[in-house]
C-alpha cells in the first residue's frame, strides 16, 4: 500500500510538471478590487501571466491601480477610466475631477480604461444616455488627445459605443467582454479594434459567438477579475483565471493554446504599447 501510494504521487508530480505554461496577457483587470493582490499576481505570474493591464472605475481606483503599477513594475500596466456605471454616484464636480485627474496621468498609463457606454435600464435610472454620451466623449478626446487606446465598456450600447469611437478618431480600442450583434463585431473589425475573451467564454452563447467570429489577430484575453462567473457552479475570479479564457478561446475556434497564446499576447504588446518582447 505504501508503494502504490508512491507511485501514485510520483504519477501526479509528473503530470503537474508537464502542465504547459505560455505567455499572456490579462488585458483588462480591476486590481484595486482584490484583496490580496500581490499574492494574486505572483500566483498569476506562475500560472503564466506576463502581464495586467489594470482598469480604472474613478478617482479612488484609478490611484488606486497607479500605486500598484509602481509597485509592481513591468507586470502591471496602469489604464485610466470613469466607468459608465459610476456616473450615477457623483456629482459634476466629482466627474469633473476624475476627467482633470485623467487628463493630468494618461502620460503614465497605457491606456483610457473603463469607459463607454452601458444602457441597462438599471444604470440608466442613475445616469442617462446623454450623460453617459457627454462624459464618453470627453474621455475619447483625451485618448485621442494623449495617443492611447481604449478600454471600452458596451453593455446594451454597442453601436453607439463604436460610432463615438469612430467619430473620435481613436486610433486603437479593445471592445472588453463584447457579446452584441455580428453586424457590429464586423465593423469593429474593419475599423482595427479589438474585442477580449473573458472566462465568460466557456458558457455564455452570445460573447462564445464573437470570440469564435473574430479574427484572430484582432482577439485579446482577459478575465475582468474579480467578477463573479459560472453557471452552475460560481467562483469569483481572479487573474491567475486567465487560462480559462485561453482555454476557451482555444477549444471554440479548434486551435491549440499555443496558438491563442502567442498571437493574443502579440495583439496586447501592440495595442496598449507595451515594453516587453516575447
Amino acid at each position: 500500500m505504501v508503494r502504490g501510494g508512491k507511485r501514485r504521487t510520483a504519477a501526479v508530480a509528473l503530470q503537474r510538471t508537464e502542465v504547459l505554461v505560455y505567455r499572456i496577457i490579462d488585458t483588462h483587470a480591476h486590481l484595486d478590487e482584490l484583496d490580496d493582490v500581490d499574492l494574486m499576481l505572483d500566483e498569476a505570474r506562475e500560472s503564466g501571466v506576463a502581464a495586467v493591464i489594470a482598469v480604472g472605475s474613478d478617482y479612488g481606483s484609478n490611484v488606486k491601480v497607479m500605486e500598484i503599477s509602481q509597485r509592481r513594475p513591468g507586470l502591471v500596466y496602469p489604464a485610466l477610466g470613469l466607468h459608465p456605471c459610476e456616473l450615477g454616484n457623483l456629482l459634476p464636480v466629482q466627474v469633473e475631477r476624475n476627467l482633470r485627474f485623467i487628463d493630468e496621468h494618461l502620460s503614465v498609463a497605457v491606456a483610457v480604461g473603463e469607459v463607454g457606454l452601458d444602457y441597462d435600464k438599471r444604470v440608466l435610472r442613475l445616469a442617462s444616455r446623454e450623460l453617459q454620451r457627454e462624459v464618453f466623449g470627453h474621455l475619447l478626446r483625451l485618448a485621442k488627445k494623449h495617443g492611447r487606446p481604449v478600454s471600452i465598456h458596451s453593455r446594451y450600447a454597442w453601436k453607439d459605443a463604436l460610432q463615438m469611437v469612430r467619430d473620435a478618431g481613436v486610433d486603437k480600442a479593445v471592445f472588453h467582454w463584447f457579446t452584441g450583434f455580428s453586424s457590429v463585431l464586423k465593423a469593429i473589425v474593419e475599423e482595427g479594434y479589438c474585442v477580449s475573451a473573458t472566462p465568460a467564454a466557456e458558457y455564455h452563447e452570445e460573447h462564445r459567438r464573437a470570440v469564435r467570429e473574430v479574427p484572430l489577430n484582432r482577439l485579446l484575453l482577459e478575465t475582468d477579475c474579480p467578477v463573479t462567473y459560472g453557471r452552475e457552479i460560481r467562483y469569483m475570479s481572479r487573474p491567475a483565471d486567465l487560462r480559462r479564457s485561453l482555454r476557451a478561446a482555444a477549444e471554440l475556434r479548434q486551435v491549440d493554446e499555443a496558438l491563442i497564446a502567442e498571437q493574443t499576447t502579440r495583439n496586447a504588446i501592440d495595442v496598449f504599447s507595451l515594453d516587453m518582447v516575447i
